[in-house]
């Protein structure tokens, strides 16, 4: 195994931490406290809640950085809070705060799980996406908590195992060589898991895990916005995917994802079929 902590400083790896929860979320920073063995760690995450912004440029961001202190295991850290969302953090903190490319970008650890057809909704994974997108290996990191938790700061949430696994999948992109269509490491951890909980790779669940919520108002012009449920039978959850790893089987889901969204069909075989026109009833 590869000792960091034996470096110079000069060959010590850069890790730019971020998160969309926010600045000041307990799950950054322990993260941050794992991660720090590894390299140099940089935080630059949003100013504000960020969750549900997936990997959104919007330009009613602001952008301003305003250099913060934070205090984490004893010890004072110079953080960086963006006005912008968690994918735009990345980018600053990419193009504007690090001496150089970082070696490693990891989004989270985020309060609740981010698994099914809703990861492109993360703002957690829309980070580590964008860290992918400008050539730096990226990993997403979730802890299942109760929907209670989701936009919360809550110190009953452990991150304990959480933590655990950001450090040792971590060392393993830094260490490891880069894996073919592999963009994005996307880590999820049950809620009870410890450091020793198994781990298993899985694939993405073609189902809906969180389902919108119609908000519940009088009228329309009155302001509301649209919840969401968690999926209440997980029974229904296919085996080898992130959700039924994490829900049903209880361990830690390992899913990895690729920029290149173009389905995995034979392309000759649609255009051929596209061309023969409809199909007789």
């Amino acid at each position: 195994m590869v000792s960091f902590a034996a470096m110079n400083d000069g060959e010590r790896p850069l890790i730019l931490l971020t998160n969309d929860d926010g600045i000041r979320s307990p799950g950054l920073w322990a993260a941050a406290e794992a991660l720090q063995g590894l390299g140099f760690v940089t935080v630059v995450a949003p100013r504000e809640q960020a969750s549900g912004t997936g990997r959104s440029m919007p330009i009613t961001s602001d952008g301003v950085i305003c250099e913060e202190t934070v205090e984490v295991g004893g010890r004072n850290w110079k953080v960086y809070a963006v006005g912008g969302t968690p994918a735009q953090a990345v980018q600053h903190g990419v193009l504007e705060l690090m001496p150089r490319k970082p070696d490693l970008v990891v989004a989270g650890i985020n309060y609740g799980e981010n698994v099914g057809l809703g990861v492109t909704i993360s703002g957690t994974v829309g980070a580590a996406l964008e860290g992918a997108a400008l050539g730096v290996p990226s990993m997403a990191i979730s802890l299942e908590t109760q929907l209670d938790y989701h936009l919360s700061y809550s110190e009953e949430v452990d991150f304990t195992a959480a933590a655990h696994f950001a450090c040792f999948f971590g060392q393993r992109l830094l260490t490891s060589r880069r894996f073919q269509d592999v963009d994005v490491l996307k880590v999820d951890v049950p809620t009870e898991a410890t450091p020793e909980t198994p781990w298993k790779v899985t694939r993405l669940s073609r189902r809906i895990y969180f389902f919108p919520v119609a908000p519940k108002r009088k009228r329309l012009d009155e302001p509301a916005r649209i919840g969401y449920s968690v999926i209440s039978d997980p029974e229904v959850l296919e085996p080898g995917t992130d959700s039924h790893t994490l829900r049903i089987e209880k361990l830690v889901a390992v899913t990895p994802l690729s920029m290149d969204l173009t389905s995995r069909l034979d392309l000759a075989d649609l255009e051929r079929k596209l061309n023969e026109g409809p199909a007789e009833a």
